[in-house]
């Protein structure tokens, strides 16, 4: 089995495309910073592509905004390539199976901390067709 979870934000807004039949396909890049140790002045960062596709492609595309903080589950593949110096260099792709926004995005389209969400408003509750029997419930009433 190849499934890798990745925890990290986005490096810039996801690019949506269709493909020549017509399948939506969403790319991105997260950045995902590794532990440091004690004492240690570098933070290495690994950046992994990711790419989205079909309905997951239409929400990624809609809603990965730049700075964000995600978390993604999908299968990982390498791939190698030469860069100008002639080293060679690999990339790691994600193919997402899920993303989870770890950061939301209110009607401005700008990101808002997850902490933030105590601004979120109130979910309706819908009613199943029960009455609350706790409503009336006097306590002085209970034998024990």
């Amino acid at each position: 089995m190849n499934k890798l979870y990745i925890i990290g934000n986005i490096t810039k807004d996801a690019e949506t495309r269709t493909t020549q039949t017509g399948v939506n396909v969403c790319t991105f890049t997260v950045a995902v910073n590794k532990k440091r140790k004690k004492g240690e002045q570098n933070n290495d960062t690994d950046f992994f592509r990711v790419t989205a596709w079909r309905g997951l492609a239409d929400i990624c595309g809609n809603y990965v905004k730049k700075g964000m903080k995600v978390a993604v589950t999908g299968a990982v593949s390498v791939s190698t390539y030469t860069n100008n110096s002639g080293e060679t260099k690999a990339n790691l792709e994600v193919t997402a199976d899920d993303v989870e926004f770890l950061t939301r995005v209110d009607n401005n389209t700008q990101s808002t901390p997850r902490e933030d969400y105590s601004q979120a408003p109130e979910v309706p509750q819908e009613s199943n067709g029960y009455t609350d029997v706790t409503a009336d419930f006097d306590s002085s009433e209970l034998p024990f």
